[in-house]
């Protein structure tokens, strides 16, 4: 065997032990709870559904739900602390909110724009069903639909992908969040 070859079979051989000892990190994390875990996920899915309808509330109650969204948006997303891709259900025309003052306008509205206040509707509650969630690290996704009960008590199902991230204080924050209606055939 040649000096090339043997230096890549050693490399490989790195590669395999630093691959299984980043699997058992990844283990030890949930298991000892550093980096995200899926009980975390689950809090700030919670967190979000609760601030989607306080600020429904605080709009219905005419009290002011542009600083109820402004809380909502700089404690769940990381806008200033990283990219955050924001792909909205109901927008067309501006699909991807990548600031925050684009996502206020998605949700609370702006005149003159397609955003007539996502979060403004009347919501009464917002329940999750994940198709799953996947942790690593610093890092988690979660994917599957959530339900908006309507101030009819009608639900709407959304199909949803979010991404979360640690900020520097260890907050789990939001980076991706794509939303979109079921397709339905017709």
């Amino acid at each position: 065997m040649n000096n090339n070859m043997k230096a890549i079979k050693g490399g490989l051989a790195g590669l395999v032990l630093v691959a299984g000892a980043s699997t058992a990190a990844a283990d030890n994390a949930d298991a000892t709870s550093e980096g995200i875990s899926k009980e975390d996920v689950i809090a700030v899915q919670t967190e979000w559904g609760e601030g989607i309808v306080a600020i429904s509330s605080v709009h219905a109650a005419e009290g002011d739900y542009k600083a109820r969204a402004k809380k909502h948006i700089k404690s769940l997303y990381a806008y200033g602390d990283t990219a955050v891709m924001f792909k909205p259900t109901l927008a067309a025309d501006d699909q991807f909110r990548e600031t925050y003052d684009e996502a206020l306008s998605y949700f609370i509205g702006t005149e003159g724009t397609e955003d007539s206040g996502f979060a403004i509707k009347g919501w009464t509650n917002v329940r999750w069903e994940s198709n799953g969630i996947y942790t690593d690290g610093d890092s988690a996704m979660a994917m599957g639909n959530y339900y908006f009960t309507g101030p009819d008590g009608a639900e709407t199902k959304v199909e949803y992908t979010f991404g979360y991230v640690l900020d520097d204080e260890g907050a789990l924050k939001i980076n991706l969040h794509h939303s979109s209606l079921p397709y339905a055939a017709g």
